[in-house]
């Protein structure tokens, strides 16, 4: 009985896989959505699979160079102005995550943090992050040295209370 069903099992699988010519992937898409579709068969036409050469093509056409086009429009003083730059700046994200997500593939992965690595390299480096930097070595020591002394002269006003038989107060 179990060798009847596993050869209607089979038999039924061709059957499913005739499709008039067209080749169709032999992995699983993320959704059968217009977009997922013309992505994963890309990737089956180009690729034979969606592998992370696949993806990293599609990135690069889909993503990346509308997002240096949409940057290179703006002027490079608005670079570093973080209202100008957040909507372009999540449009890639966006991007990058549904194609990764199409092609079954994890995000955030190891191309798509290299690509948002080289992005802040070429647009970004130059921005001034003196809202981040460390204070100056005068305050550092101030804030530091503070307590370290406080703890001693505490110490010593607890010793003496206590000495005195003034421990009530």
């Amino acid at each position: 009985m179990k060798g009847a069903l596993g050869f209607i099992g089979v038999f039924l699988s061709f059957l499913s896989d005739a499709t008039l010519g067209e080749p169709t992937p032999s992995f699983a898409c993320a959704n059968n959505s217009d977009k997922c579709m013309h992505f994963c068969n890309t990737c089956y036409n180009y690729f034979g699979a969606p592998t992370m050469e696949c993806l990293s093509q599609l990135l690069h056409h889909l993503c990346l160079l509308d997002y240096e086009s949409d940057m290179v429009s703006l002027n490079s003083t608005e670079w570093c102005k973080w209202g100008d730059v957040s909507g372009l700046y999540s449009k890639l994200s966006l991007c990058t995550e549904e194609i990764s997500d199409c092609l079954l593939i994890p995000w955030p992965n190891p191309l798509v943090e290299r690509a948002f690595v080289d992005i802040h390299t070429k647009f970004f480096q130059d921005c001034p992050t003196e809202e981040l930097s460390d204070p100056p070595p005068e305050i550092v020591f101030a804030l530091v040295i503070t307590p370290i002394c406080l703890i001693p002269i505490m110490v010593g006003l607890v010793v003496f209370k206590t000495k005195n038989g003034d421990g009530s107060s």
